[in-house]
């Protein structure tokens, strides 16, 4: 959040003003009668959306500078995406390896989903639906809200207090913090706002003129954005079962309920596309020609959980048919993959990975095929899936003792998952590694994978959950995570609910032995602009991400 202005700018302000109070008198008639065309005192609604609509996966400069640099939740990824075990670096050293966070430094390093929220959507979702309202056109207006709603969740869930009621005040140099549960009701609020104007018709709504803003995510479909707003509601209720009244304000029928009203089929999945060129911002942030992952390498986790090493795992000793899809090989044509802060500790040379761009591990360099999966300049990129959507379905059902509803969604889910990866990601695979109806159906019919009902555990929901959202669901995941407090039991099995997750064996020094929990808002505007208020958090601590957050505890 931007609080004052810099020098450079301050001056600018300056000059600007004494020549606008010189040259006001004899100009104003002037632009009053000549208005210039090509100067427009405000941008379109219309074409303002789709950079708002983009900050929700990641954003960059345009090239003449300006913009705030890249971020948005993909940027933050990189480093996220190693408390999770998504990845790993490839050399030993890395603070998020060692699951440290930004301490005593100037670095905006996770601060990118606080300048997505309140310096990229913020002011210009405000704006949408300003305009939008005085122009009847209510399908902006909701879109917009639907955005806000995505974004003030995945805000409070990266950063725990965050500013809410204070937030966007420009009369204000600094800004006070406000508790979780105040912004879980909020997102609420927001949603219900959305769906309110996206039922509305008439007046200035036109699914063609959605269309112009809303090109690459859903197309101007206004039931899409409904559907996606259903699941920004089940992911509030779901999140919180840790919390006593989550058994008795029923939010597991609440979770259920949202889920149905939301993205059941893969044609209605919230992904991003892109179209290329020679801009960062119209190529996905994971493709080579952002080259944001070089150094990056698929854990130890998620190639063991695939190909059934790992000792606990429910699936031990099955081959899951999508580990192609979603991970590397290695020159011995089998699937491993880094610890972290080990770096090639333990791999042999020949068990070394490759990279997410298809060269040798010890590589930064892309390849003839420059990647599978999301990891191509151009493959869309999911936000939310109808497999996550039936994965925290089953969650619910399986919680609130439902295990045949639990069962069916959890197939459900896999099944999705399977379906979006052949449909959409299954181009550079080579026919020898693509499913098959027959490994697919082998895959399913293995009763480690799909038990009955009775037999059915949390783990296998959540595991299946972490594969099928390998890669881009990293907020959910880390939510999920830290709900089961990373290495929590499952009480039927009485192993790991994430079975087989190891916790790096060396933590920073100002973890003081503890796990991450949250980040720290964005150095560039809280740290340099609003102490007092961080003080009040508790937020000057050297191990303030460690600090659990309110919607994990009981």
């Amino acid at each position: 959040m931007k609080h004052k202005f810099g020098i450079t700018s301050f001056f600018a302000v300056i000059v600007t003003a004494l020549a606008v109070i010189s040259f006001q008198s004899c100009s104003k008639k002037l632009d009053e009668a000549y208005l210039n065309p090509n100067n427009p005192i405000e941008g379109s609604i219309e074409a303002i959306l789709p950079n708002v609509i983009n900050q929700m996966t990641s954003t960059a400069a345009p090239p003449a500078g300006g913009g705030g640099g890249s971020y948005g939740p993909v940027c933050e990824s990189v480093n996220l995406g190693k408390y999770i075990q998504f990845w790993n670096l490839n050399a030993t050293g890395d603070n998020y390896d060692q699951m440290g966070g930004v301490y005593a430094t100037a670095s905006d390093n996770t601060g990118l989903v606080w300048a997505m929220h309140y310096y990229g959507i913020g002011q210009n979702a405000k704006f949408i639906i300003s305009r939008g309202t005085e122009q009847k056109k209510w399908d902006y207006v909701g879109v917009a809200n639907a955005i806000f709603a995505f974004s003030w969740l995945t805000l409070t869930e990266e950063y725990g207090e965050v500013i809410l009621k204070d937030a966007f005040n420009q009369s204000l140099q600094q800004f006070r913090y406000d508790q979780q549960s105040a912004v879980y009701d909020t997102v609420r609020q927001i949603c219900d706002s959305a769906i309110m104007y996206l039922n509305k018709t008439g007046d200035g709504v036109s699914a063609a003129n959605l269309a112009y803003g809303d090109g690459y995510l859903f197309g101007g479909d206004v039931n899409k954005w409904k559907k996606f707003v259903y699941a920004i509601k089940a992911r509030s209720y779901a999140h919180l079962s840790n919390k006593s009244f989550y058994s008795t304000k029923g939010y597991a029928d609440s979770v259920i309920k949202y889920c149905d009203l939301s993205i059941t089929n893969n044609a209605d999945n919230a992904m991003q596309k892109w179209v290329g060129g020679n801009f960062s911002g119209t190529n996905n942030y994971f493709g080579p020609y952002r080259g944001n992952i070089g150094t990056l390498r698929q854990s130890a986790f998620i190639a063991n959980l695939l190909t059934g090493v790992g000792p606990t795992s429910p699936f031990k000793g099955v081959f899951d048919p999508r580990t192609p899809y979603l991970i590397n090989e290695n020159t011995n044509g089998t699937y491993k993959g880094v610890l972290p802060n080990q770096g090639t500790s333990g791999l042999a040379t020949a068990d070394q990975p490759k990279n997410f761009w298809r060269a040798a591990f010890s590589s930064t360099a892309v390849t003839a095929d420059s990647g599978r999966y999301i990891f191509n300049n151009l493959a869309p990129f999911p936000i939310i899936t109808a497999a996550e959507i039936q994965f925290v379905k089953a969650e619910a059902a399986f919680r609130k003792g439902d295990k045949a509803l639990a069962l069916a969604a959890y197939t459900n889910g896999i099944n999705l998952s399977f379906d979006m990866l052949i449909n959409t990601y299954q181009t550079r695979i080579p026919s020898a590694a693509q499913i098959t109806p027959a490994t697919r159906a082998a895959y399913l019919a293995n009763p480690a994978v799909v038990p009955t009902a009775a037999a059915l555990t949390l783990s296998q929901i959540m595991l299946q959950k972490y594969i099928a959202l390998y890669g881009y669901g990293f907020n959910e995941t880390w939510v999920d995570m830290r709900r089961y407090h990373y290495i929590d039991k499952d009480p039927t099995t009485g192993n790991q609910v994430y079975a087989d997750f190891t916790l790096p064996t060396t933590l920073t020094i100002y973890n003081a032995g503890k796990l991450a929990y949250r980040c720290r808002p964005r150095y560039n505007s809280e740290y340099l602009y609003n102490i007092p208020a961080l003080q009040s958090i508790g937020a000057l601590a050297s191990d303030y991400h460690t600090k659990e957050h309110w919607f994990s505890q009981p």
